[in-house]
């Protein structure tokens, strides 16, 4: 019968449809002020870290393992590999060894489990990509850029919307503009905290995060935190007729059904 089957969209938490997420590498001492920008403006971020490299000044000063877990509170600590090599060259026994040892130490650093990596010198293998969940990595984030805000199709090939110094704030204003909200918009940048002090232009990201915080309709989310959201809105279980869903997983997953949003507390069962 017409008019019987409902539309039923996956929301971000609490109904939106937009998502900010930002990716930054090496750990480099840079990473304070960085941090604290995100923090003025509420912005969250994933920090990718070389646990062989911390403290280390070879190459810059590094983040030293025993400043971790308080500086990224709030953000997430993810891999990086221990030592930073070109790993498409490396024996896959080196690989795992170097995600293996990296997540062991930035673990006892942080104190929790670390899920995440993005790509050394964006060097990676079809062969890597396999044996990653095996190492315990749930995604990984590749060089580039899409301009695009779309959801990632392979997470362990996840490509970012742009570098900071790559169409920034005319990918942030298109960002704002978005309201179709038949669509889940993700926007996704990535750098390293460095570049900022090289090309003395802290106002840049500055002025992006004054622009984007404080959206009611923006997620501001960790690259993990969409990883696992995402996730356990794929586990919810509906009915044939679409008048009841369960979630088995422990997080609540927020619905639109028919233009209404619902959310679904973890462990229950709601009719909708």
């Amino acid at each position: 019968m017409a008019g019987l089957l409902k539309t039923v969209y996956t929301c971000f938490p609490g109904g939106r449809h937009k998502a900010l997420t930002m990716s930054y590498d090496d750990g480099r001492s840079f990473d304070r002020q960085l941090i604290e920008i995100f923090n003025r403006y509420g912005i969250k971020g994933t920090f990718h870290l070389n646990a062989g490299l911390l403290g280390d000044g070879t190459y810059g000063e590094r983040i030293g393992f025993d400043e971790i877990r308080g500086l990224y509170k709030g953000h997430e600590v993810s891999c990086h590999t221990y030592t930073h090599p070109t790993i498409e060259r490396c024996p896959l026994e080196q690989v795992v060894q170097q995600i293996i040892e990296d997540r062991k130490i930035l673990e006892d650093a942080a104190g929790y489990p670390v899920r995440g990596m993005s790509y050394p010198n964006g060097s990676y293998s079809e062969d890597i990509k396999r044996l990653l969940p095996a190492c315990g990595i749930e995604y990984s984030r590749v060089v580039g850029n899409t301009d695009s805000f779309a959801m990632p199709e392979d997470y362990l090939e996840w490509t970012s919307t742009c570098h900071h110094n790559h169409n920034l704030m005319e990918n942030a204003e298109k960002f704002l503009k978005l309201n179709k909200t038949q669509y889940l918009y993700l926007m996704y940048v990535w750098g390293h905290s460095y570049e900022f002090n090289d090309m003395d232009n802290w106002e840049h990201i500055e002025t992006f995060c004054r622009m984007m915080g404080g959206h009611d309709d923006i997620w501001y989310a960790s690259n993990i935190e969409i990883v696992d959201y995402m996730n356990a809105a794929k586990r919810l279980k509906f009915t044939a007729k679409a008048d009841t869903v369960y979630n088995p997983s422990a997080m609540s997953v927020w619905i639109s059904v028919d233009g209404k949003i619902t959310e679904i507390p973890g462990g229950a069962t709601v009719k909708i």
